[in-house]
């Protein structure tokens, strides 16, 4: 991408490189009115039931995010609206990955779909759509407790080890939902998607951090209820986008529970409606039951627990010293002593150093290319640790920058070699470096060798955290993995041009007004060519009702919708929801 559109948003704008290569831009000229026809119902459905069970900022929430019920969209006026509440909006291609996705949140900007799904996925569909993300994410975003709760979603999430069974996952999840939006897909190929979905799903393994962050995800902000047990209302998005789910997860049938962090224990299936749902009391609660699993993650605990979860992600995780060093590489191996503490760890492959999150000059992957190792702990009779010694301290105890020096550590390792440079940030000392140096264990072991070139110490008296990706993304250029299939975008015939034209047609009659009569040709038209379409009869129908004329004209199309009705019934909730909004229409003046 050459050029970057910030959306003159400060939240979009702060994007670090790693996450802007999933931007993709909107062209909110590919809409096509049938497109338009379909958020617009969508989005009267939702309207008009959503303002008795959505959590109450739902329809003020509309409007501070940007959004109309007339048309999808444009994501500049989203820009425009959600700055002032301190977020942003970009659009991306379909599904892009978890830990990606977290960190977005973890600054702030939305991340939609740029397509929409196609009328005959009008009430659910298992792939991201600009429905469920903009209608269902952006409305709540203005209440203040619920996007603190998000972005310190974010930045968890950010930090959650993933496992390789993972990043399989995400690739089948995102192929069949492509997949499914294929106008001519191969039902065979779809069943083939779905079962190698449901394979991987079985076969995880133990869940990952990551795995089960995304359940807690999954029970609050995708399918969150908020109140109590007996009348909860809902803010979970992927039931304020679903005209279908949104009211029949408020049957009996579908079990309540309060949420906690056991939910942790239910996994999910994207495509099947949920057995059962999670009440919060208050989005406080989100957070502490957040907190609480956050305290048991290797971003957290550090040490053996974090560095066997590092070694098992086979990914670029960050092993943080206790002096603040952060080593970012692929870590396989470490070792502990009989308490279970490390006292050596070895990375293989491009490594680099950091602190603060910033890369330390000349400790990038570059120089460090084939790896990394170091002993943790403490050296031996002294009670300080290595990284808290003053300058004075350190030279008495012989390490002075040009003097040669030997260490002995506690676990028996011995670093011995002529002092070129210490490195101390923050009055801590983390690296020191030496010339003509040997590095044994305590049984001989040659850990490195003078010929091996300069040696690098990481100095720390333990590992304190341990989590995913590089400490400096920008630097370590974290290509985060990005899949190789494309959405699929449509190619339009003749057929479904002329199609477009008459669904423009009414759109402009209802917007401008004017002669009504002319709806006659298009319906005329529709019934000649179009015989399948239901939505734009129904939109004719609505015009024609509203302005109470044509009379004879109304009784035709009403009594052709009736008889699809009957004679398809996965349609029949949809024309009889359709006649119910003709007959309590939305009140525009309350959306704007």
């Amino acid at each position: 991408m050459s050029h970057f559109n910030d959306f003159n948003n400060p939240q979009v704008a702060a994007l670090p490189g790693h996450l802007k290569q999933f931007i993709v831009d909107q062209h909110y000229e590919h809409y096509t009115p049938i497109d338009h026809a379909v958020w617009r119902y969508v989005m009267r459905q939702n309207y008009s039931y959503l303002k008795d069970v959505a959590y109450y900022p739902y329809i003020p929430g509309l409007t501070k995010a940007g959004l109309t019920i007339e048309r999808i969209p444009d994501l500049q006026e989203m820009n425009d609206a959600l700055a002032k509440i301190g977020w942003g909006a970009v659009t991306v291609d379909g599904f892009i990955p978890p830990a990606a996705f977290m960190e977005y949140q973890a600054y702030r900007v939305l991340v939609i779909a740029a397509d929409i799904r196609q009328l005959r996925h009008i009430e659910y569909t298992p792939a991201p759509d600009i429905i469920h993300e903009s209608a269902g994410h952006a409305p709540i975003i203005a209440d203040k407790d619920y996007h603190e709760y998000l972005s310190y979603f974010g930045s968890i999430g950010a930090k959650a080890m993933f496992s390789a069974q993972d990043f399989e996952l995400y690739e089948a999840i995102r192929a069949l939902s492509i997949l499914k939006e294929m106008p001519d897909a191969d039902d065979e190929e779809i069943s083939k998607a779905e079962e190698l979905v449901a394979y991987r799903q079985e076969n995880m393994g133990a869940p990952s951090e990551m795995a089960l962050l995304s359940r807690l995800h999954w029970w609050t902000v995708e399918y969150g209820l908020i109140g109590t047990l007996e009348t909860p209302k809902i803010y979970g998005a992927g039931l304020l986008s679903s005209i279908g789910e949104s009211s029949s997860c408020m049957n009996p049938g579908i079990e309540k529970l309060w949420y906690s962090i056991d939910a942790l224990n239910y996994s999910y299936d994207i495509t099947k409606p949920q057995p059962q749902l999670f009440v919060t009391p208050t989005f406080q609660n989100l957070i502490d039951v957040l907190e609480e699993f956050a305290n048991t993650m290797s971003f957290r605990k550090g040490g053996a627990y974090g560095l066997t979860k590092a070694f098992e992600s086979k990914n670029t995780c960050t092993a943080v010293y206790s002096s603040g060093l952060q080593v970012s590489g692929t870590i396989t191996e470490f070792k502990v002593d009989g308490r279970d503490n490390p006292y050596f760890i070895k990375t293989s492959g491009p490594t680099s150093l950091a602190v603060n999150n910033k890369q330390l000059p000349g400790h990038g992957k570059n120089y460090h290319t084939d790896g990394f190792s170091s002993p943790v702990g403490k050296l031996k009779n002294i009670h300080t640790p290595l990284e808290d010694l003053t300058e004075e301290e350190l030279e008495n105890i012989g390490i002075t920058k040009g003097k040669t020096a030997e260490l002995d550590f506690e676990s028996g390792i011995r670093v011995k070699g002529t002092i070129k440079t210490i490195l101390a940030f923050l009055g801590k000392t983390q690296l020191i470096t030496f010339a003509d140096c040997t590095v044994t264990d305590k049984k001989g072991h040659i850990l490195f060798d003078p010929s091996w070139g300069v040696y690098d110490m990481a100095v720390g008296e333990s590992v304190v955290s341990v989590f995913c990706g590089a400490a400096d993304k920008a630097a370590f250029e974290e290509i985060v993995y990005k899949s190789e299939t494309a959405t699929h975008h449509a190619e339009y015939d003749l057929r479904t041009r002329e199609l477009h034209k008459l669904y423009q047609q009414v759109r402009n009659r209802r917007q401008t007004g004017g002669d009504f009569g002319f709806l006659g040709n298009v319906w005329f038209m529709l019934q000649k060519n179009h015989h399948d379409d239901w939505l734009c009869a129904l939109e004719i129908l609505e015009l024609l009702e509203h302005e109470d004329v044509e009379p004879a004209l109304r009784t035709e199309i009403r009594q052709f919708l009736q008889q699809k009705a009957k004679d398809e019934p996965e349609l029949k909730k949809l024309i009889s929801d359709g006649f119910y909004l003709i007959d309590h229409p939305v009140e525009q003046k309350l959306v704007f």
